[in-house]
């Protein structure tokens, strides 16, 4: 896919815009949000707060803190989920490129200068934030990262390691185009970045350091892996259904022929089973056909609209 020529900002326009999911970090926001704020304005970034349908006294603080110029916030009244505050933030960008930290403090406002440098060096479409240094790395929640990325490459390519990273920054308008394909839940931050790699997309890491969470607890839950799996499932079948089908296609062919065979040659006829599974095998192979049609007619009526 030919690349489009990249928008710079104008004189006097800010160049970035940084978006803030933000949902119930009450405790983290009166120590977090003036270095964040001072830090945008001084090098004249607009900032987007999202405040989720908190319930704990956070919308009161970033009332508070959320002062014009370049701060501006945006408010759900019920909650919708990570992914639907960094749509709504996403949306709202009006720079060339935009910049999603998490609200919990732990992300380094240094970090992002070095990201955009990386990302203006490079040309790159989207830079994910590798996090390192971890002191005390939670291994039940790494070992479902760990799943998450094996499984994702079983089914396409993944040139990046920290898949499902908040911190990532991003060329606006490819971003902001591919928010209908993306979910409201935790799912967001991998998805969209798969889409942007499926898209022939420059999509690249940069180091980034992570700090311990001073208050409050982790949403990201079980339930959050489970649903980036599906999630993901659903974006390949968005995309290239036949890497689903086609393996279950040939395991069915090749389990139905060796079966079969192995009952002919000891004489005793044809074996319904493995009749079966050849059936069944092309059963998958033309339900791949079909899906593989409608997922290319589908992005074409969204690359159209």
């Amino acid at each position: 896919m030919p690349r489009p020529r990249p928008r710079t900002a104008r004189k006097n326009e800010p160049l970035l815009t940084v978006v803030v999911p933000i949902y119930n970090e009450a405790d983290s926001l009166p120590a977090f949000l003036p270095r964040l704020i001072s830090h945008c304005r001084g090098r004249d970034w607009n900032l987007i707060l999202v405040d989720d349908g908190s319930r704990d006294g956070s919308s009161a603080i970033l009332a508070r803190y959320a002062k014009p110029p370049r701060v501006q916030l945006l408010q759900h009244k019920v909650n919708r989920g990570y992914g639907g505050a960094l749509k709504t933030g996403i949306a709202a960008a009006r720079t060339p490129r935009v910049v999603t930290i998490d609200g919990d403090g732990q992300h380094s406002m240094e970090d992002i200068d070095r990201m955009l440098g990386f990302a203006l060096q490079q040309d790159a479409d989207l830079v994910v934030g590798n996090r390192t240094g971890r002191r005390r790395p939670d291994r039940y929640r790494e070992l479902g990262k760990w799943f998450i990325r094996r499984f994702t490459e079983m089914l396409m390519p993944l040139p990046i390691h920290d898949l499902n990273s908040g911190f990532k920054l991003y060329r606006t308008e490819q971003a902001r185009s591919y928010l209908p394909l993306c979910p409201d839940s935790m799912a967001f931050s991998d998805v969209i970045t798969l889409i942007f790699i499926h898209q022939g997309r420059l999509v690249l890491e940069h180091p980034v350091a992570v700090q311990p969470r001073a208050h409050g607890t982790s949403t990201i839950s079980t339930r959050t892996a489970v649903e980036t799996v599906v999630e993901i499932l659903n974006l390949v079948m968005m995309f290239n259904p036949l890497r689903i089908f086609l393996p279950l296609s040939a395991a069915c062919l090749a389990f139905g022929l060796i079966w079969g065979t192995w009952i002919v040659l000891l004489g005793r006829g044809v074996s319904v089973g493995s009749m079966l599974a050849i059936v069944t095998g092309l059963l998958f192979f033309a339900i791949g056909l079909i899906a593989n049609q409608l997922a290319a007619i589908r992005m074409g009526m969204h690359a159209r609209g």
